[in-house]
């Protein structure tokens, strides 16, 4: 399947306010977003793409090839401080980040990340380092495998799934994806119509082996440092999790500074230095019916006051 960039057009609108601004791609992917982006910048903009995954990087890297405008870094965007500080740039104009997995880790079968198919047990955005997902399966304890589909699954089978998988590595090696999700499908007693019995363990076994979620965490209290007065983050949430972290970060920045209540205070001293940019969109029926895995996609928008 080729990559579709969701919510492309709409992202790049809100997100590039100041054409000849410095701006992050914190997730490169193929680069959709970020050529598009660079269709919004003047000669004197600039762009700098992230991507934990060495597939992509090699794409960046020849689209920064093409265009001295764009640079590509190799990491985590939980590491977006350090790599705007090796850029010296002051600062960032605007922040994009488009979550999750993209279609091409989830369409080849040897990066692990699909039950739909058979492949190596990996599940690694970044392939050069780190525990693969067999790693954890037959290293974790049971009790944090319990955890782990409960917290990021949000599994509700999450134990009888965690004693199964136990009980079969003592038997074999899980070490590929048709394996696993064998195993946890067999263990979940209630099968969803329209829902592979494995979704929801997948997604959480990839959500701890990445720590998507820790470094959605870090990455929005950087930004929100480094952005420029009239800056943008403009983030694309796929799941609930993400999406409630995110939701919750921008509210409480637009509120501004926490304080005891019933207290006489300057409307300055609330330190209320962001403001929300409309409403939560999600993607048209047409984008949907084009693109069937933009269908969960949630976009926010949160802007550092002039």
């Amino acid at each position: 399947m080729v990559h579709r960039s969701v919510l492309l057009d709409e992202a790049v609108d809100l997100l590039v306010t100041e054409s000849d601004g410095n701006y992050c791609d914190g997730t490169f992917g193929r680069g959709g977003h970020s050529r598009k982006i660079l269709e919004q910048l003047s000669s004197r903009g600039h762009l700098l793409g992230i991507d934990k995954d060495p597939q992509a990087i090699a794409v960046g890297e020849t689209l920064a090839a093409e265009d001295s405008r764009f640079h590509i870094c190799h990491g985590s965007f939980a590491e977006i401080r350090q790599m705007v500080e090796q850029a010296q740039w002051p600062g960032l104009h605007g922040v994009l980040l488009d979550l999750g997995v993209s279609s091409p880790q989830l369409d080849q079968a040897e990066r692990g990340f699909s039950f739909s198919q058979d492949g190596p047990l990996d599940m690694r955005m970044n392939t050069t380092q780190g525990m693969t997902a067999q790693e954890w399966v037959h290293s974790a304890p049971e009790a944090e495998i319990i955890d782990v589909l409960r917290r990021y699954g949000e599994e509700r089978f999450a134990v009888r799934m965690a004693k199964a998988i136990v009980r079969e590595r003592a038997l074999q090696q899980i070490d590929t994806t048709a394996k696993l999700a064998e195993i946890v499908s067999a263990a979940n007693p209630a099968w969803e119509r329209g829902k592979h019995p494995a979704t929801r363990a997948f997604q959480a076994i990839r959500i701890r082996v990445n720590n998507e979620l820790s470094d959605l965490e870090m990455v929005l209290e950087q930004v929100a440092d480094l952005l420029l007065p009239g800056g943008r983050m403009v983030v694309i949430s796929f799941h609930s999790l993400e999406d409630r972290i995110v939701k919750r970060f921008m509210r409480d920045k637009a509120k501004g500074k926490a304080l005891p209540r019933d207290l006489p205070v300057l409307e300055s001293q609330l330190e209320r230095n962001f403001k929300l940019v409309g409403k939560a969109l999600k993607p048209s029926d047409q984008e949907v019916s084009e693109n069937v895995r933009a269908r969960s996609a949630v976009m926010r928008v949160l802007e550092k006051k002039a």
